[in-house]
């Protein structure tokens, strides 16, 4: 009677996991059917700044010098809201992703983000992503007057639009393994 309940047990356990992975595969799948938008921009910082909220002209003039391409250290952060729709009728399911940042035509940043994302059947979800960068490496390059047209953008000091190309790569978990899409999901705005 006990060999017969740890068969049973056995095979339940089977049954399931299996039944994870077939809806793990679902998932991923559906992912790459949803479409990516452009939500929002928020929680910007520049070297402690807080630019969500307006500077004061003392504000604006201890910013100014650190964007002269002198400086050692220019920490940025922002939040990059992406709306992601899934017009499905199975859940939507991604455990991760690599992305890439550039601005007017130069790459600012790269990196991955390791947080379970799922999006109901017939639903749209805002996916946060949070990035930072150091600015003092794009203002000592060939990127310095895309970096510094972003952030008189993004202080509000430019009448000329900065656009922003941002590309995203899910990952998938499969049973024990991850897998990743094989190409860019390309979001494009303008700031």
């Amino acid at each position: 009677m006990k060999l017969r309940n740890v068969l049973f047990l056995c095979a339940a356990t089977v049954v399931l996991a299996g039944c994870d992975v077939v809806k793990q595969v679902g998932g991923a799948y559906t992912m790459t059917q949803c479409t990516y938008a452009y939500n929002s921009v928020s929680n910007l910082s520049v070297a402690g700044f807080d630019l969500s909220k307006k500077l004061s002209p003392l504000d604006l003039l201890k910013v100014a010098p650190l964007l002269t391409g002198k400086a050692t250290s220019v920490p940025m952060s922002l939040t990059v809201g992406v709306d992601v729709s899934n017009p499905n009728k199975m859940e939507a399911m991604m455990q991760g992703m690599s992305y890439i940042l550039s601005v007017d035509g130069f790459k600012f940043t790269s990196g991955e983000v390791n947080e379970p994302i799922s999006v109901p059947a017939s639903a749209t979800k805002t996916m946060p992503l949070n990035l930072s960068f150091d600015l003092a490496t794009l203002l000592s390059s060939d990127s310095k007057d895309a970096a510094m047209g972003i952030v008189k953008n993004l202080l509000g000091m430019s009448d000329k639009e900065s656009k922003v190309k941002f590309e995203i790569k899910p990952s998938f978990k499969v049973g024990s393994q991850t897998l990743t899409a094989p190409n860019y999901i390309p979001l494009e705005f303008s700031l």
